[in-house]
């Protein structure tokens, strides 16, 4: 009997002391509802807002994912700049490759040396052209060789007349200083052209009142006191002496 009651005894307080328990807790979350209530409304937005905060939301997320998106694009554009930038210019240092173990003669010789150099200055340096000599513009229907202008005329003058006619768009008749500018010209031409070459005494001189140095006449007789180019000839031997009042083509050089 002494036991059944102290089991009973036990019982009642346990269930004493979790009714108590309760009470606390309806009491507490009473007062903090209370409390809650009582403080002002900003406290309130600042609690509501501290409650929020980390929980995710949809909008967020497409924020995020856009501007992941965004960045991705803006690398492989700048990705893709670099890439043609270095391809741009290892294609223009390219152009005109040195060319170790050749003279200065055998450079000159080679007709596409400085109009190789003109374009790849042209391509890599647009913005230099009006300033550098050697990327100034050629008036139109005049070709380009080297940091000169050449015009190959279309009519036939005597050789003063020529030399005139060439003054007059401020240039003179073509002075050949070197194997390069002659295989060019022979080239591009297609007749017989005056060159700046005239005799003086028994002195053959340049327009630009230079001595010659360096010839490419024709073997054979010819007799005159003034030089011209035959395009339809080997350039090593196509030059020839022509009386100065024949009327001809002529190379103008600016």
């Amino acid at each position: 009997m002494t036991t059944t009651r102290q089991r009973r005894g036990g019982g009642r307080f346990k269930a004493a002391l979790r009714c108590e328990s309760a009470e606390q807790t309806d009491g507490a979350g009473q007062q903090a509802s209370s409390v809650k209530k009582k403080l002002p409304p900003e406290s309130k937005l600042s609690v509501e807002l501290q409650e929020e905060k980390g929980k995710p939301t949809e909008g967020n997320s497409r924020l995020y994912r856009a501007a992941c998106l965004f960045l991705t694009i803006i690398c492989l554009v700048l990705l893709l700049v670099v890439i043609i930038l270095s391809l741009k210019l290892q294609t223009g240092s390219t152009i005109c490759p040195e060319r170790e173990g050749t003279t200065a003669d055998e450079r000159r010789s080679r007709p596409s040396d400085s109009t190789c150099s003109h374009e790849k200055c042209e391509a890599l340096f647009p913005e230099m052209q009006p300033q550098h000599s050697s990327c100034r513009q050629c008036p139109g229907g005049w070709l380009r060789y080297g940091p000169s202008c050449f015009y190959l005329s279309t009519f036939r003058l005597s050789w003063e007349e020529s030399r005139r006619n060439c003054s007059f768009s401020g240039g003179s008749l073509a002075v050949i200083t070197n194997r390069g500018l002659q295989y060019y010209l022979t080239k591009v031409g297609k007749l017989s052209y005056w060159i700046g070459l005239r005799q003086i005494a028994t002195t053959w001189t340049w327009e630009d009142k230079t001595e010659l140095t360096e010839s490419y006449w024709q073997d054979g007789g010819s007799t005159g006191g003034c030089g011209s180019l035959s395009s339809d000839k080997p350039a090593e031997k196509n030059w020839r002496k022509v009386p100065c009042g024949v009327s001809t083509y002529f190379i103008c050089q600016l």
